[in-house]
């Protein structure tokens, strides 16, 4: 007798009850990502730290300084800093899951496991560089003596799970491509640096003047404008934009778990 193993042509929610049943499994590889990640290096974790501080510091003397972008009443390197952290969280993340494939090509080809785990673990891991890059909002608002709004950092939470959503949703997509087309790993950093400027993380949204609507498309303007309303309580939290972020966020996931589903079956060959 010969049995024969398709893999389904369809999403259905026992797609999604997998993950759960191999949740060890996301948590080993969240937890080899972790000590992977800065392993042999000199500083080690505290590259979670020296990267945004010296964006900060960049950012803060060009267009700060020299440029003179209003920060909404604010210290500067405050403004630009609280964009900064969801803004890196949301690079790593997209660009840990793009390449999550390809990076674990010897498992993807030798075991069964659900494929999802791949970029939902690699995302995982930017939540430990998050709340360490976090210490230095909280130096920088010492030494400003800034005051931040304790009642608005409950809202955080909510921002980071919009904002991984729209980073798994849109890694997944990526990583079914990247699978089949290695452009993915030299375009994606190129897109990203253009992403950057039409992002409000060096800026206000507000010094766009008439055509802010058309930062309003992009869904991580929702948050970046929300974290700052609810951390510096010095403007009134845009419910209305940051629900289109939301929604934005809720579509890449479907899309992105439809996506890989469908292209899940060509990995193993592919690859």
């Amino acid at each position: 007798m010969v049995i024969i193993i398709r893999p389904k042509k369809r999403v259905t929610w026992n797609d999604i009850k997998e993950i759960w049943q191999y949740r060890e499994l996301l948590y080993f590889f969240t937890w080899r990502d972790i000590k992977v990640k800065y392993k042999q290096t000199a500083i080690g974790i505290t590259w979670a730290v020296f990267q945004p501080f010296m964006s900060m510091v960049v950012f803060s003397i060009l267009f700060g300084h020299f440029g003179k972008i209003p920060s909404d009443g604010v210290p500067y390197p405050i403004f630009v800093f609280i964009g900064l952290l969801l803004w890196q969280f949301f690079t790593s993340s997209l660009t840990n899951a793009s390449s999550s494939l390809v990076s674990n090509q010897s498992i993807v080809t030798k075991v069964y496991f659900p494929r999802l785990v791949l970029p939902i673990a690699s995302t995982l891991t930017n939540f430990v560089d998050f709340i360490i890059s976090s210490f230095i909002l909280i130096c920088l608002m010492i030494y400003y003596q800034f005051l931040p709004n304790l009642i608005g950092l409950f809202i955080l939470p909510l921002l980071l799970i919009i904002t991984f959503m729209i980073a798994v949703g849109s890694g997944m997509i990526l990583a079914s491509i990247n699978v089949k087309y290695r452009d993915v790993r030299y375009a994606l950093p190129y897109f990203m640096q253009m992403l950057l400027f039409v992002t409000p993380v060096i800026y206000p949204p507000s010094i766009a003047g008439k055509y802010s609507w058309i930062l309003a498309m992009n869904p991580m303007t929702g948050v970046i404008k929300a974290a700052r309303s609810a951390i510096l309580g010095t403007t009134p939290t845009n419910w209305l934009l940051l629900a289109i972020s939301a929604i934005v966020g809720v579509l890449l996931i479907l899309i992105g778990v439809i996506f890989f589903k469908k292209t899940e079956r060509f990995f193993a060959d592919v690859i």
